[in-house]
């Protein structure tokens, strides 16, 4: 199977530098953390302002802020730096690039497809998310939320809660995954008016309380290549035609 990846950046993806701020800020607030508990019990920072004898206001104000620095400094540097370095660990987890359902599986799907990702339409909507071009014609594969982050299931929106708590309103995913084969069919065949590409598509999850409609297919992660095999050939998609397509499909890269 040949993968023809978008090597655009994608929305919302952070950036190398804010990766690299993010570690140095963590590390930097770490070690101080260290450096001022190593000076409190190691050189002796705070003997110093152990009273002796007859202490004078200064003194006592001066010791008492050297005591509350001392015992918060290190717990509040530390807990700065460790959320830095999660955050840091977050960004640095979210540049990695991400692998569509059917890239997954593509020891398990013949050297006749063509998968594509991050296909921008030139109709100007959004980015189709993954593309896969096979003797069936073409399919829209695109990955349904995690169940447990589902917070209702409407016909034309769902309410979904993202990783930072927030609940966000989005497209049904099966009637988004419908509309995206519309936008591709037009694409695809619009030079053609003798000639119409078969489009599917298919929305990948595991979970059991959304059912397949009219225009799209519900199948499980692994059942990506099964659900590929299944559709039927398009007999007049040739070879020069399937090129046709492909050339297409990089001039959108």
């Amino acid at each position: 199977m040949q993968v023809i990846a978008s090597q655009r950046p994608v929305a919302g993806r952070p950036s190398r530098l804010s990766v690299i701020i993010s570690f140095a800020l963590g590390a930097a607030f770490v070690a101080g953390a260290a450096w001022i508990l190593y000076a409190v019990f190691g050189l002796g920072f705070l003997e110093r302002y152990v009273p002796s004898g007859r202490t004078t206001t200064f003194q006592l104000v001066a010791g008492a802020l050297a005591w509350t620095f001392a015992l918060t400094a290190p717990p509040a540097f530390g807990l700065v730096g460790v959320s830095r370095l999660v955050v840091a660990m977050e960004r640095a987890r979210a540049r990695r690039p991400r692998i569509t359902p059917a890239v997954r599986l593509a020891r398990a799907i013949g050297d006749d497809h063509v998968v594509a990702t991050s296909i921008r339409v030139p109709d100007g909507s959004r980015v189709v998310p993954e593309l896969v071009i096979g003797p069936f014609g073409a399919a829209i594969v695109e990955e349904l939320p995690p169940a447990m982050a589902v917070m209702s299931r409407g016909i034309r929106s769902w309410e979904v809660r993202t990783g930072d708590g927030h609940v966000r309103t989005i497209e049904n995913p099966l009637e988004r995954a419908a509309h995206d084969a519309d936008r591709v069919r037009a694409w695809l065949s619009s030079d053609e008016t003798d000639h119409i590409v078969k489009v599917y598509a298919v929305v990948v999850g595991n979970d059991p309380r959304v059912d397949r409609t009219a225009g799209c297919a519900v199948v499980e992660p692994d059942e990506v290549a099964a659900w590929l095999t299944s559709l039927p050939p398009q007999p007049s998609l040739d070879q020069g035609r399937r090129e046709r397509i492909v050339r297409l499909i990089r001039s959108a890269l």
